[in-house]
């Protein structure tokens, strides 16, 4: 038998300890260089602080990069659409709830209403964004389609769509109980971290309690393999890419609710990117078969305290991009295997 490697050296070597060496060393940088980068202050009985608001606007990148780490692991592909699934969404529920003012003869004040109950036109939103992330799954687990060619249909065409449904317009919602989605407090912090959080805790439970976990990695890593062993990899990609959607849909919800309208054209743009990153930061692989729910929240932080420091440093939005690629780049290097036969070396010359 070969000796044991002691623990230590096993954290060391995985890409979500990587990932966090990152994300310490961004945040010690703020510690010195950005002003009041670790100051809390209490209003009201809620939380203020830049260490709030990464965890309040990341909250949408955190669940998107949940439901990209299981797809990712199940087909070794990636999803183009959620940026597209969340426009779709934000659409849906504001066309749902709508926008009426109306005149309270009680109170002699006007007051806005919703068209539809809005647990129903949640529902129904949420639904939608299903049915997409359904469609997805048949392309690929049926049509025998490439993840990034399937789902390159939906990013296309899904602008499109949310833009019939706001008929090309940006539709401004007033019913202020819907705002408490993506703007409410909770426990004095912001709801949208413990919607987040309850998302990330039933994904949890079902990679990790249930079978599910293992199906992902077999269908995964091998597929051929995993349907002789009696794995039904349809099934297990099908439910990839409709928890995925699900995700897309939540932050949807969320973004929208933030920021009270539906823009079609600019809600959640690019962030399919990002979601990738995360999942990959946080040690998900791009071959399928291996992956990490909460190496992924790490990774969606780091991109998230990434993008708060460069916009506290003002820099242009056309340089923040290098910037913000420059330090993927150094993270996807200390995850490679060239770092860790350095770092095993140093190691093995310690020892000596």
């Amino acid at each position: 038998m070969g000796e044991e490697r002691p623990k230590f050296q096993n954290a060391a070597g995985s890409k979500v300890f990587s990932a966090l060496i990152v994300l310490a060393l961004l945040l010690l940088f703020n510690l010195f260089f950005t002003k009041n980068f670790f100051v809390i202050t209490i209003h009201d009985g809620h939380l203020f602080g830049t260490l709030i608001d990464i965890l309040n606007r990341g909250a949408p990148l955190m669940l998107l990069s949940m439901g990209m780490t299981l797809v990712i692991a199940s087909t070794g592909g990636t999803d183009l659409s959620v940026g597209a699934i969340i426009a779709i969404t934000a659409a849906m529920v504001s066309k749902l709830i709508g926008g009426n003012l109306v005149m309270d003869t009680a109170a002699g004040v006007q007051t806005y209403v919703t068209e539809t109950p809005m647990i129903l036109a949640i529902i129904i939103a949420l639904g939608t964004a299903m049915l997409l992330g359904l469609w997805n799954g048949i392309l690929v687990a049926y049509g025998r389609i490439q993840p990034i060619v399937a789902t390159l249909v939906l990013m296309v065409a899904g602008r499109g769509i949310a833009q019939l449904i706001t008929n090309g317009q940006i539709i401004t919602i007033y019913y202020r109980p819907f705002f408490f989605i993506g703007g409410g407090w909770f426990l004095g912090l912001p709801f949208a971290i413990f919607i987040a959080i309850l998302v990330f805790i039933f994904a949890q439970i079902l990679t990790r309690k249930t079978s599910l976990g293992l199906f992902i990695t077999s269908v995964g890593g091998n597929t051929s393999a995993s349907w002789y062993a009696g794995i039904n990899e349809k099934a297990v990609k099908l439910f990839s890419f409709i928890f995925c959607g699900f995700c897309a849909g939540v932050a949807g919800l969320i973004i929208c609710s933030n920021i009270k309208s539906a823009d079609a054209n600019n809600a959640g743009l690019n962030t399919e990117l990002d979601a990738i990153l995360a999942a990959v930061i946080g040690g998900t692989s791009m071959s399928g078969g291996k992956f990490s729910l909460s190496g992924s929240l790490v990774g969606a932080l780091l991109i998230q305290t990434l993008t708060t420091t460069i916009y506290a440093f003002g820099v242009p939005p056309e340089v923040s991009l290098v910037v913000k690629s420059l330090v993927v780049v150094l993270v996807c290097f200390l995850q490679s295997s060239v770092a860790s036969g350095f770092f095993g070396s140093l190691s093995g010359r310690a020892k000596v």
